[in-house]
């Protein structure tokens, strides 16, 4: 066909340069000879232009072009890598919207849950009743709200291990591509088809990575966001029970990557076999941070006992605490006993509103004694 279309053009040319087109008949048939090479060269090529129709979409090798079959062993391998390539990239588009819709719903919900924060916290700046119900309300709503957000960390979750699986796919692709280049039986029209994939390959392996690494670092970011407004939370729902406006929470504060020692030392630095001092040394050889003295059944010491912690924390992040409740030696033998009792249930509700606050527990022990200078049943708290 390719010697036809040549001497098609060539007789056609010659007929030109000899002058042989002035009359009717003889530029018929420079005419139809040239209509008759253009055809020719139309049908023999093994790339033909598709414009409606494309092997691998938007910014491809193949847009423009459909790869016809060869009909050798090696043309028919090329149609299964490009059937697989397909597959592979379109997956690969579904995972990218999925991540673009899931980051859309994380800013929706974040956004959301600060709007109705700052609502509580403006009520509590100006001053409210404890336990309002309003502020109830609204604190139900922002933790549905954050709710939804560790559900979107979830499904990143299990996006990210879709990718990963697709990644995977990719790089065997990849691998099959260029072995398939090694094949004997095929043409120089199968080697073209084949380098053109193996690049679509690589490039979707370059995109398939970038969404790996935006995945993993949304996943680590959005793990320590809702872990730090979880404790957030909880304080925010103490400040609501007592209708006081606290801070952030201390574990917030206190607990961040670039602040936590690889050795801490909050505890005391003394040989196993030193037994731990007692409560009555404490009292002897320590100043109280804070003393709460229970003189009425509802004592507001929550707001004075954040502040005083928090500010000891942001100085010593490694600082632990000595709980002690001290009931007055005064009285009879069952009014002594009774003080005991009450200082304990106060130094236990002490220790839960600390940890309310955000406090780990183990960074606080509990301990209880009697004391002379105490006229009503106290709780004080020391720095370890």
């Amino acid at each position: 066909m390719a010697f036809a279309t040549e001497r098609a053009f060539d007789t056609a040319t010659a007929l030109v340069g000899n002058g042989q087109t002035s009359s009717g008949r003889g530029r018929v048939l420079t005419l139809a000879l040239l209509l008759l090479a253009v055809s020719g060269l139309g049908g023999c090529g093994w790339l033909s232009s598709s414009p409606g129709s494309s092997s691998m979409g938007s910014g491809g090798a193949f847009d423009g072009f459909a790869v016809g079959s060869t009909g050798t062993v090696v043309g028919r391998k090329v149609e299964q890598l490009r059937g697989d390539l397909q597959r592979l990239s379109a997956n690969v588009d579904s995972q990218q919207t999925n991540f673009d819709s899931l980051l859309a719903q994380t800013v929706r919900s974040s956004e959301a849950y600060h709007g109705v924060i700052a609502a509580i916290q403006a009520r509590l700046q100006l001053g409210t009743t404890p336990g309002n119900p309003l502020l109830v309300q609204q604190w139900n709503t922002a933790q549905r709200e954050l709710d939804s957000v560790t559900g979107n960390v979830t499904a990143l979750g299990q996006l990210a291990n879709g990718v990963s699986s697709s990644s995977t796919s990719a790089a065997f692709l990849l691998e099959s591509t260029q072995s398939a280049l090694g094949l004997a039986g095929g043409i120089d029209q199968d080697r073209v088809a084949l380098n053109m994939i193996e690049d679509d390959t690589a490039r979707l392996v370059v995109r398939i990575d970038r969404l790996l690494t935006a995945l993993s670092d949304q996943i680590s970011r959005q793990t320590v966001y809702v872990s730090g407004e979880r404790g957030n939370l909880t304080t925010l729902a103490l400040a609501i029970k007592n209708g006081e406006l606290y801070g952030d929470s201390i574990a917030t504060r206190t607990f961040t990557p670039s602040r936590v020692s690889p050795t801490p030392t909050y505890y005391d630095q003394r040989p196993a076999y030193a037994p731990a001092p007692s409560a009555a040394t404490i009292l002897d050889e320590r100043r109280p941070l804070v003393v709460i003295r229970f003189d009425n059944p509802n004592v507001a010491y929550q707001q004075a006992l954040y502040t005083a912690v928090s500010k000891v924390l942001e100085q010593r992040p490694e600082t632990g605490f000595d709980l002690i409740a001290v009931t007055p030696s005064a009285g009879t033998a069952a009014q002594v006993a009774m003080n005991q009792t009450k200082s304990k249930q106060n130094a236990q509700g002490v220790l839960r509103t600390l940890t309310d606050m955000g406090l780990p527990s183990d960074r606080v022990s509990v301990s209880a004694t009697t004391s002379a200078e105490a006229s009503v049943p106290e709780v004080r708290l020391y720095i370890r």
